[in-house]
């Protein structure tokens, strides 16, 4: 496994998380409503709004995991922070960065991996990503339907508190 490296503008990511006031919060409708969409439309057992702090990794919203947390040192997250392009793992077991990754070894025995960068500019405070129990790839038409999701994501994570009944 492979740790993930720290950006080098990590101090400034973590202010923009950290202003965001959105750590620690209580779920949020809305936002559980855009992962159980996007578990739904790509098929995948697991889906999270994932936000990265200097020690873990905090799941916002979650659809198929019961953690709402795991450390930073074994995120696929953190690997994501470094571009604000989609980071995909089509088989974590063949990819050195993750294949002895306790994830993968062990529960929740991730194959796929899709993380769609949030933030702002180039800071990135974490993904929206789909996780599948099985290798797997998106097509083109997936691709843009997953950032357009990551585009709703990070509207909705940059207004909160603003609940609807629908």
């Amino acid at each position: 496994m492979i740790k993930p490296p720290i950006p080098d503008n990590e101090q400034e990511r973590l202010a923009l998380l950290y202003d965001m006031l959105l750590l620690d919060t209580p779920p949020e409708e809305r936002l559980d409503k855009i992962v159980a969409f996007a578990a739904s439309e790509f098929d995948v057992p697991i889906c999270l709004i994932s936000l990265v702090d200097s020690e873990r990794q905090w799941f916002k919203a979650r659809v198929g995991l019961e953690a709402c947390e795991t450390s930073r040192d074994i995120s696929f997250c953190a690997h994501a922070l470094h571009s604000n392009d989609i980071l995909l793992v089509p088989d974590a077991l063949l990819d050195p960065r993750f294949h002895d990754n306790p994830l993968v070894t062990g529960a929740p025995h991730i194959r796929f991996y899709a993380g769609a960068p949030l933030g702002k500019d180039d800071l990135v405070i974490g993904t929206l990503c789909l996780i599948d129990t099985r290798p797997r790839t998106l097509d083109a038409v997936e691709l843009s339907i997953l950032k357009s999701l990551r585009e709703l994501a990070m509207l909705e994570l940059a207004s909160p508190g603003v609940e609807t009944d629908a």
